[in-house]
């Protein structure tokens, strides 16, 4: 039976909506609408260190100006920390993963890559110390094949994960990359559309889902949006907050998805009932990232 399209927006909370960030919704947006399926926006606040409640608010009122609003409630990640520990115990209970004394110190001894002797020394029916990070057990070979709409046919080898990725950190954070495929699962997630910065994250995701023996969802990378340095448009490079509701600023956004001639005369929902219309990712670059064009570089200074 064939799953009913369901697509997401995952913004952290870092800071407020920026260039790149407004491509990246729009793509997944109009994937799902395209689709005559969902959109949902969930904001991924699992690292309380970093993520802050104003930038939350700011973002979806953000994405609201733009016409962008999830068809189901907006969830938090931040409230979600019991499932994800439901999760992590599954696991090890599977032996899939295993408690990590290792300081950053005694990591360093090993060129940063973990020397895989906590697991043999600490059985799982051990109660290790609280002061413990949960790594991943990476001992399972496979190749995932993504057949990538914009970037072709991929494919990602689980040996190449390297490190025994952290799940959980010692200060009682998850990782994103947990907190993600939990999340997409239980919202039953169908279909990614998302920056192709995210690659390198795919693999540890696919390996999740395989464990867990969990579908995953099918996957899209547009290219990132850089500015005239090189560098990724993004919080880290400073780029700038959006004026809201800029409808001069949709419309660039939408050319750089390949979509163009819409009048600026339109309301901002009479653009994306057009954008919809004229959605194809097979139309966008086959390439990581697309550089800003020099008469847009106002959008992100």
């Amino acid at each position: 039976m064939q799953r009913i399209y369901r697509g997401r927006f995952a913004p952290s909370p870092t800071g407020p909506l920026h260039f790149g960030s407004l491509v990246a919704a729009l793509a997944s947006y109009l994937d799902a609408k395209k689709h005559n399926g969902e959109w949902l926006i969930r904001i991924e606040d699992v690292d309380g260190s970093r993520c802050k409640k104003e930038h939350a608010q700011s973002l979806i009122s953000a994405l609201s100006s733009y016409g962008l609003l999830s068809d189901l409630p907006i969830l938090k990640q931040s409230t979600r920390f019991e499932l994800y520990e439901n999760t992590l115990q599954s696991l090890n209970t599977q032996k899939k993963v295993f408690p990590c004394h290792c300081t950053r110190q005694s990591l360093k001894t090993y060129q940063g890559r973990h020397p895989h002797i906590c697991s043999p020394n600490i059985s799982n029916t051990e109660k290790p110390s609280s002061e413990h990070s949960w790594r991943l057990l990476t001992n399972q070979k496979a190749i995932f094949e993504v057949n990538d709409p914009i970037q072709g046919h991929l494919l990602f080898d689980a040996e190449k994960l390297q490190n025994n990725p952290i799940l959980k950190r010692k200060d009682g954070f998850f990782s994103y990359q947990l907190a993600v495929v939990v999340d997409d699962h239980a919202q039953e997630i169908t279909h990614l559309v998302r920056g192709s910065d995210l690659l390198d994250t795919t693999t540890e995701q696919l390996y999740l889902y395989s464990i867990l023996d969990w579908e995953p969802p099918s996957m899209c990378h547009i290219p990132v949006i850089l500015d005239s340095n090189g560098n990724k448009v993004s919080k880290q490079n400073h780029a700038k907050a959006l004026l809201a509701g800029d409808k001069l600023t949709l419309l660039t956004a939408l050319k750089y998805l390949q979509i163009t001639n819409i009048s600026p005369a339109l309301h901002i929902q009479e653009i994306l009932q057009l954008a919809i219309k004229k959605w194809n990712p097979e139309k966008i670059q086959q390439s990581k990232s697309i550089q800003l064009k020099p008469e847009d570089c106002w959008l992100i200074q």
